[in-house]
């Protein structure tokens, strides 16, 4: 009997799995956010094709605030039926496309669970792709760059 074809109820997820993921997922946004806070956002690259999918984001969702994501917005069934093939295009034009990561909410606040949701990575690439230059993200280096927890990259030289 093939694996795929049985019941998904028979399957459990691996709590240590799931553990790593979450790990990794919140190392990832964290060293984001100290980028943020650290360079000038308008000339930071996210990917080696952030052209191409922030002029595919915009072509899709030409009206889309990024400033502030409604997740219940973002996840209704509406806005998946249209998410979902967009992202398919990315399946071989971005590794990792699917992979869960999180995004903050509100774009000018920093890393906290309420203001932390789950997407996809190409739905972060092109949130934060335009948030980045469209001047959204600016606002994070004058607001958190004192912070002693934020990294500051211009120190290291």
């Amino acid at each position: 009997m093939d694996v795929l074809s049985r019941p998904a109820d028979e399957f459990d997820n691996d709590k240590q799995l799931e553990y790593l993921w979450a790990e990794k997922a919140y190392d990832h946004n964290e060293v984001y956010f100290n980028l943020l806070c650290s360079v000038d956002t308008k000339q930071l690259r996210i990917t080696p094709i952030d052209d191409l999918i922030y002029r595919e984001f915009r072509k899709e969702f030409p009206d889309m605030d990024v400033k502030v994501i409604d997740e219940n917005h973002l996840k209704s069934t509406e806005e998946k039926a249209k998410w979902r093939p967009f992202c398919e295009r990315f399946r071989d034009v971005l590794e990792d496309y699917s992979f869960g990561t999180l995004l903050r909410a509100n774009a000018e606040e920093d890393n906290r669970p309420d203001n932390t949701i789950l997407v996809t990575k190409i739905q972060f690439c092109c949130i934060e792709i335009a948030r980045n230059r469209e001047g959204v993200n600016s606002v994070l280096r004058k607001k958190f760059l004192r912070d002693k927890n934020v990294l500051n990259f211009s120190d290291l030289s």
